[in-house]
């Protein structure tokens, strides 16, 4: 009988001690795995709904009407040339992207124990999976607003796109990565506090009036200078911000904000994954 050396296995499962790792050749060979989540999440979610995948177009639409309504017409924001129903589509189509995935992926340990606790695979293939399952829905969100930019230009609406448009992908992919480091922090506090989700739900909401969705950053100084500096400090508004100048060619963009949110989004990528790494070895014992 011959003997099974070292060299015939294709994969070597070992125990993970470094306090810090993220091993992209181990996630790419679990690529099939990876996409295999990511049509669960786009198709399984929606499946037994009435409206399915309807959706995804709905809340935005029906958001910016009531944005356009409360804060446009009855609060008189001032949105200049662009229509405000469109200026406010734009910011709350990608703000729901980074929702999506905070949400999406604040809760990795608790919703999937019971994968978890059978069979092995890197486990932050589930949040990652989040992640770009989003891209999709954000995607088609992107094609209403594409549909009611065009709307609003043939009507005769002062229109332009900047030119930094080119740049937009990768201010979502920013977006993402913060969104998924965010969501790894908070759902390795989950596995032990678990009412920490209903203050990510509030919490979630209340970060929304501080990142510009509905109005722009500079009115916020004007009006309120003594709580500016909460919407300053805040790398969502500059991603929003900078998302309607792109797309609007209106506002204004800081480069010291963008590489303060590149900074921030890095950071708290890197602490994310390092806790999320130390979580996975014992969070089947408390969740």
């Amino acid at each position: 009988m011959n003997n099974t050396n070292d060299n015939d296995w294709l994969f070597e499962i070992t125990p993970k001690n470094k306090f810090f790792r993220l091993n992209l050749k181990e996630i790419w060979q679990y690529r099939d795995l990876l996409f295999l989540f990511v049509k669960r999440d786009v198709i399984t979610v929606y499946k037994q709904t009435v409206l399915g995948p309807l959706w995804y177009l709905i809340q935005p639409l029906f958001t910016s009407v009531t944005f356009t309504i409360i804060f446009n017409n009855v609060a008189g924001i001032n949105t200049g040339a662009i229509p405000p129903f469109l200026f406010n589509l734009a910011g709350i189509t990608v703000w729901n992207y980074f929702t999506a995935c905070l949400n999406g992926t604040s809760d990795t340990f608790k919703a999937n124990a019971s994968i978890f606790g059978k069979v092995y695979f890197p486990r932050i293939i589930t949040p990652l999976s989040v992640v770009i399952s989003n891209l999709i829905k954000f995607g088609i969100q992107f094609i209403i607003f594409i549909a009611f930019y065009l709307f609003y230009y043939i009507k005769g609406a002062d229109l332009t796109l900047n030119g930094l448009v080119i740049f937009f992908p990768i201010l979502i992919t920013v977006m993402g990565i913060l969104g998924l480091g965010l969501g790894m922090l908070i759902s390795s506090m989950v596995t032990k506090y678990r009412d920490f989700s209903n203050l990510v739900t509030f919490g979630i909401q209340l970060l929304m009036y501080l990142s510009a969705v509905m109005y722009p950053m500079e009115l916020i100084k004007d009006k309120l200078p003594k709580f500016g500096w909460m919407v300053e400090y805040n790398p969502l508004a500059y991603i929003i911000e900078t998302s309607r100048y792109m797309l609007l060619n209106t506002g204004e963009i800081s480069v010291l904000g963008l590489c303060y949110t590149l900074l921030v989004t890095i950071a708290v990528f890197f602490v994310g994954l390092l806790i999320f790494n130390k979580t996975e070895k014992s969070f089947i014992d408390t969740v």
